[in-house]
């Protein structure tokens, strides 16, 4: 049995996700998931870790207990509320060698550094400079990145960081809530790069690659939204049940300027091609909606379905992985993670 499995067999996770005190907490990952990021980060007695996206706390006690009384897990979350209650429950517990802090995790936590390993339950916008500024050479950060500037755009990364450079091992299928400067009350919309959301007569949003053309109305992304909102055209996808993960891969790696992704409906997304014209996205559920019959953004994204399935629907696992360094000075310094196949 692994050492991530040996240690969940101590840790009742449920204890944690629905503590009778604080009561449950949606900001929660699957326990595979996280028992799977564990294996990836390879921790070791002795190690100083810092964790970004406290949650529940049950991912802190199993790191907790994976580096032992020697060891140090630094644990840090926007939200006060997770990090005053897993302080409490872990101290509970009886773990003196967690702490947790109510912090910017996007800017990494310099009053411990450094870190032997750095694990994420949270996307930031790319991979921060602060974290590898802050981790020991040949240390080791797994955490969830985006690989393009629209929502739910992500994989695990693995990457290792060696003379202050980073470099990805392996990217894996998986994404987390985004790390957003505050507290997130609505779980359902995205925290970054959304261009307009509707709240009446129901919650829809939608999110542009070509937002740096958009006015500052946003009329872009308003008609946009309303073009899709009432497509006049709909069509099945033919090609059966769409693999999500793959396809949401693929469409990113792409890097084309008209990525679309909009939520129509309440846990139904949608990814397309758009203009300041045209507009087609295919949801979830396989349905594929477009402006017209004879819209340019629907025969584009008919082609990208096209090549997307002549290349076998490609899992994240086979891409190439690249870090582009953040140039342009105007946002956090850092890395942006790109996939090509």
């Amino acid at each position: 049995m692994s050492a991530v499995a040996l240690a969940a067999e101590q840790v009742p996770e449920r204890h944690y996700t629905h503590h009778e005190g604080r009561g449950p907490t949606p900001h929660r990952s699957n326990p595979s998931v996280i028992h799977r990021e564990l294996t990836t980060l390879d921790l070791q007695q002795h190690m100083r870790v810092a964790e970004y996206g406290t949650g529940s706390g049950y991912s802190t006690e199993l790191i907790a207990r994976l580096v032992g009384p020697g060891g140090e897990v630094t644990s840090v979350d926007i939200d006060a509320y997770l990090t005053r209650w897993a302080n409490v429950i872990l101290a509970e517990r009886g773990l003196e060698n967690a702490h947790c802090y109510t912090a910017d995790g996007t800017a990494g936590f310099p009053e411990r550094a450094p870190y032997d390993r750095v694990v994420a339950w949270c996307t930031p916008p790319l991979l921060p400079k602060a974290w590898t500024d802050q981790i020991a050479d040949r240390g080791l950060i797994v955490a969830p990145l985006p690989i393009a500037e629209v929502p739910n755009m992500t994989v695990v990364a693995k990457v290792r960081v060696h003379g202050g450079e980073p470099a990805v091992e392996a990217v894996f299928t998986g994404g987390y809530i985004e790390a957003t400067a505050s507290p997130k009350g609505d779980l359902d919309l995205p925290g970054r790069w959304v261009d307009w959301e509707n709240r009446v007569p129901g919650p829809s949003w939608i999110s542009l690659a070509w937002r740096a053309q958009d006015d500052r109305l946003h009329t872009g992304a308003r008609t946009t939204l309303n073009r899709l909102l009432h497509a006049e055209y709909t069509e099945p996808y033919e090609g059966g049940e769409v693999d999500w993960p793959s396809w949401r891969t693929f469409v990113a790696a792409l890097g084309n300027p008209q990525l679309t992704m909009a939520g129509l409906r309440p846990d139904l997304w949608a990814i397309g091609h758009s203009t300041s014209e045209t507009a087609a996205v295919i949801q979830q559920d396989g349905m594929i909606l477009a402006d017209s019959p004879d819209s340019p953004s629907l025969s584009a994204l008919r082609d990208w379905l096209t090549t997307w399935e002549n290349a076998g629907s490609p899992v994240p696992e086979s891409y190439t992985p690249t870090l582009v360094p953040a140039g342009d000075g105007e946002g956090p310094a850092g890395w942006h993670l790109r996939l090509s196949h």
